[in-house]
């Protein structure tokens, strides 16, 4: 059921108009979890097919959406663009699949009515918001005219190329394939293309959402098995059967991990150390938006341990723990339409806790370090994440105590097993919890372990309601009296989740009682701890998994 305050598509167009591709992304799937999706478009509509193979006559019956995937309400909607790998979470979170090129076809023929292709003259603008919306509305006046004879809910098609599915992506992982734009006799504009990056998205493609179940000669199944299968692939497949039916997160390069990064160093408030790395042509292009992540170190680490390196024979361990640098470059890879930017924060004694205690006891040089850098990106349109692991969190901590509120301009709030200084009476929830409803642009994860079991030495160390497992209960419940959250939990993890997947809080269970602190950073943490929340989490990393960013680490 769509909820009544649900924003039309037009209003939603707008309201995304400004954002990056991550960001509006994130907007589509908030908007599609909360239900704002048209009536008609909910009515599934059947296809049949048939196909001979081994002698024998097979027929399926599968069921695809009337429309591409749309934002709003049946009198004003808004067909939305997407990513192939927003577009395969969408798939993903509603038991659907994306089509072939064989069922864009045949989807192409039951359709009544058959739009005519309304292109748009190739500019930079294709990629953006104004111009979706500007093909949304030459398509709206086209289906107006077609509304007496195929009213809303009918199957519609030829008005947009599809993401499609085929065997090649096996090989060309980190690109999208399109393909149709059918013309009133049936030959497509667009011949089946992989030619562009899984981060082009222009106005002229649409989702078009199958469910995954289907029938093939009277017995349930699914498209993937079908897809799979080498003697009914034909009734889904002209390309043979697949290996991956599905888009999956591209294949981790081989690079030279340090090339080309730019690195500056400074001295900032009283025995601050500051490195700034940034990636490689960022002062060539000033138009690209930043997104600014202020890590605060964990106690004992130098600004080198945390960034870390391939260690070799006889190095401090500490290089091989965290590996920030290489989790940054696997992450680089994935928004390239946004520069990512580490500012790593060392403090004098290598503690951010005993440091604002000597040098900062109203927290208002916190404020001033984060003032200073961004500062440093003015003129550029910045986005700021607070984050940091272990006594790091103190710095974040600092942050909200120096603030009446958060400013709008930090988007993301992450607890690397770090929030040890959360204090409710000191304002911490109430502040987040502003924050957190001022814009749905704004994020907060938090990463903990069951630490007040873990054993050193053969003893605990922390008590239970004094680590980050009793702290994060502590703030999810405080937040909980704001926010409706979603729960699991089973033998390895809890899980809460709430605003849309704006806030998570992902909790370890340790019935070994291993002390697995630095683990939840070197197992994938930061690259999850900037993901959550977003269509690229979990994509080509398991939390707690291999490491992700093996080949991103440098020398």
């Amino acid at each position: 059921m769509r909820p009544v305050d649900s924003a039309q598509g037009s209003e939603f167009a707008r309201r995304i108009a400004d954002l990056d591709l991550n960001a509006r992304e994130r907007a589509v799937v908030a908007e599609v979890e909360r239900g704002n999706l048209p009536r008609f478009w909910r009515r599934f509509v059947e296809v049949e097919v048939t196909d001979s193979a081994d002698g024998s006559t097979n027929r399926a019956r599968y069921w695809v959406a009337p429309d591409y995937l749309a934002i709003g309400s049946d009198e004003d909607y808004f067909l939305a663009p997407l990513s192939p790998m927003t577009a395969q979470a969408i798939a993903d979170r509603l038991q659907c699949v994306l089509p072939t090129r064989k069922m864009v076809d045949d989807i192409y023929r039951g359709a009544a009515p058959k739009l005519v292709p309304q292109p748009i003259a190739p500019s930079a603008a294709m990629t953006t918001v104004p111009v979706f919306a500007q093909h949304n509305e030459s398509i709206r006046q086209q289906r107006a005219e077609t509304l007496a004879a195929h009213p809303l809910g009918a199957l519609v098609a030829g008005h947009k190329k599809d993401l499609v599915l085929t065997p090649s992506l096996a090989e060309a992982r980190g690109r999208v394939a399109i393909y149709g734009w059918h013309q009133a006799e049936g030959r497509p504009i667009q011949p089946l293309h992989t030619g562009h990056t899984v981060n082009w998205v222009d106005y002229s493609h649409g989702v078009r959402l199958v469910a995954r179940s289907l029938e093939v000669n009277g017995t349930k199944t699914t498209i993937d098995a079908v897809l799979s299968d080498p003697v009914l692939a034909g009734l889904l497949s002209d390309e043979g059967p697949f290996k991956l039916p599905r888009y999956d997160a591209p294949a981790p390069p081989d690079p030279k991990p340090d090339s080309g990064e730019e690195m500056e160093e400074f001295a900032i408030e009283p025995g601050v150390r500051v490195l700034l790395n940034q990636p490689a042509g960022f002062a060539a292009d000033p138009k690209k938006p930043v997104r600014l992540i202020l890590y605060a170190l964990p106690n004992g680490n130098s600004i080198a341990q945390t960034m870390g390196r391939r260690v070799k024979a006889g190095d401090d361990w500490h290089f091989d723990i965290q590996h920030i640098a290489a989790q940054t470059r696997w992450l680089r890879e994935r928004f390239p339409q946004t520069h990512l930017v580490v500012a790593y924060l060392e403090c004098e004694g290598r503690s951010w806790p005993a440091w604002r205690k000597k040098h900062d006891p109203d927290d208002r040089r916190v404020v001033g370090i984060v003032d200073e850098l961004r500062r440093r990106f003015a003129g550029r349109k910045t986005a700021l994440v607070l984050t940091g692991h272990s006594g790091g969190g103190s710095f974040t901590f600092g942050f909200l105590n120096g603030l009446q509120r958060i400013p709008d301009d930090v988007e993301r709030i992450a607890f690397l097993d770090s929030n040890y200084a959360y204090n409710a009476t000191q304002g911490h929830s109430d502040k987040l919890v502003r924050w957190l409803e001022g814009s749905e642009q704004h994020l907060l994860c938090v990463l903990a372990y069951h630490d007040s079991v873990a054993l050193l030495n053969a003893k605990t160390f922390v008590s239970e309601q004094g680590g980050t497992w009793g702290r994060s209960l502590a703030m999810q419940k405080d937040l909980a009296e704001h926010f409706v959250f979603a729960s699991e939990a089973d033998a390895d993890w809890r899980r809460f989740t709430a605003a849309g997947g704006r806030i998570k809080f992902l909790l370890k269970e340790n019935p070994t009682q291993a002390v697995l602190h630095t683990r939840q950073v070197e197992w994938n943490g930061f690259i999850h701890a900037m993901l959550t929340g977003t269509p690229l989490e979990g994509q080509g990393y398991t939390y707690f998994g291999p490491r992700a960013y093996e080949s991103w680490i440098g020398n």
